[in-house]
Parts: C-alpha cells; sequence; structure tokens
C-alpha cells in the first residue's frame, strides 16, 4: 500500500474495474455485473460498531434493492475468513469483498490519512458509490455518516 491515493471517482467517469475474492465463493468483476447498478461500500473494518451498523442496515433493505434490480457490495482489507465470520456473527446478507493487497481502495480514492486519539494512521475512509448500468460513477457519498445512509442509497438507487 502506497501512502498516496487516487482521488475519488467523479460522477459521470468510468468506475475503475477490478475483480475481488467474495463471500459468496469465488470472485466479483465489477464490469461483469452490467448492465446491473451497483453499489460500492467501502468500510473500514469487520465487526467495529459503525462497519456493523452500517452492514446490518444495508443487510435490512437488501430485499429492496434486489427489487430495485441493484448488486449491493461492501469492501474492505478484512480477508474473505473474517467476513464470512462477520456475515455469520451479525446475520448479515450482504455479499463482501476482501481487497487485502488495497489495490481497489487506492484506486477509488478511500485510502486515506486519517488521525484518532492525536495518532495518525492510513486506513479506509468510509465511503459508497453508485455505480451505473453503464459502468459509469452516478453517485459519491464521501466520509458517510451511517445513520440512514443505507436508505439514502436505496432511494438513489430506485431514481436510477
Amino acid at each position: 500500500m502506497s501512502e498516496t491515493s487516487a482521488s475519488l471517482p467523479t460522477e459521470g467517469s468510468l468506475a475503475p474495474d477490478f475483480t475481488l475474492p467474495a463471500t459468496d465463493g469465488g470472485s466479483v468483476t465489477l464490469s461483469a455485473l452490467r448492465p446491473a447498478p451497483v453499489v460500492l461500500f467501502f468500510y473500514p473494518k469487520d465487526d467495529t460498531p459503525g462497519c456493523t451498523t452500517e452492514n446490518k442496515d444495508f443487510t435490512a433493505l437488501a430485499d429492496r434493492f434486489t427489487a430495485a434490480g441493484v448488486r449491493v457490495l461492501g469492501i474492505s482489507k478484512d480477508p474473505v475468513a473474517k467476513h464470512e465470520k462477520f456475515r455469520a456473527k451479525h446475520e448479515l446478507s450482504t455479499e463482501l469483498l476482501s481487497d487485502a493487497e488495497g489495490t481497489v481502495c487506492e484506486d477509488y480514492g478511500v485510502w486515506k490519512e486519517k488521525s484518532m486519539y492525536g495518532k495518525t494512521f492510513w486506513g479506509i475512509e468510509r465511503t459508497t458509490l453508485l455505480i451505473a448500468g453503464d459502468g459509469t460513477v452516478a453517485r459519491v457519498w464521501p466520509k458517510v455518516k451511517v445513520a440512514g445512509h443505507a436508505e439514502e442509497v436505496l432511494a438513489a438507487a430506485q431514481a436510477l
């Protein structure tokens, strides 16, 4: 991982393509999901309070995303085995992808310098992107606050 990150993709730009290992077995290639719209939500770490709430919120709305024809994918640097334990522990249905090397986080500009309790470190900045069926970025939510976020993303996805 480098200590620099690309900037966030802009609305209307082509979303960077990737292939990552997934909890539902195998791997997911973003471009192969077209023409379905896709929600990518980047989150810092499995089994932490904010990340657990965010994943539960997306799981609670899973049927509505499916009805809208939208695929929802969570991405963090945690390995697939940790994702699977996290899903089982909290009864999550959201498909989680492992970006263990961090290249996708860098490509999407979510690998950022952060600080907490006076300490500076590099980590994933909670960010969500809505990718339209043609592979372009329809909407970007940087520095996500978890409360009400999944509902806001669902409304934007339904409006595509």
